[in-house]
């Protein structure tokens, strides 16, 4: 069992390791995370590091079927990211055809969802109006309030 607080208080996630298998419930989404509800930008970050700490071959099951909206979030903060792009792609034909993206993988995660990179991508500050003041709870803080306020 995984503290996930963030999204709310007393968030969990289950991690099964022999089955490489994470069941995170709303705390982490296929190139997304869930809105802050309860918790805090501090505490929502520390959980989102303690999962993508985890193996890149960990299977995630996330709560819901939110891929291809956070899709196009992900594209208005991190364009230049070649793995999403082609990620964005196979999601958008996945979802017309009426096939799920969930699971996802955690490597592929790690490469491509904003709310797992505000720490390793310039671009991804940039395009949040992030400073070079701003610590990494911050980044992830101003990442979750351009999606809170996306309308794309």
């Amino acid at each position: 069992v995984i503290d996930v607080g963030g999204h709310t208080l007393g968030h969990i996630a289950f991690y099964f390791p022999e089955e490489k298998t994470a069941f995170v419930g709303d705390s982490l989404f296929s190139l997304g995370c869930g809105r802050m509800f309860e918790g805090t930008a501090p505490q929502f970050w520390s959980s989102l590091k303690r999962l993508r700490a985890l193996p890149d071959d960990t299977i995630i099951y996330c709560a819901h079927e939110y891929t291809e909206s956070n899709a196009r979030f992900a594209m208005s903060v991190e364009p230049g990211n070649e793995l999403l792009v082609k990620r964005a792609e196979e999601i958008k034909a996945k979802r017309s055809r009426g096939e799920p993206t969930v699971p996802s993988l955690l490597g592929e995660e790690k490469l491509t969802n904003p709310f797992l990179r505000g720490d390793l991508s310039d671009e991804i500050r940039k395009n949040v109006g992030a400073t070079s003041d701003d610590d990494d709870a911050t980044i992830f803080l101003k990442i979750r309030q351009g999606k809170d306020n996306f309308r794309g």
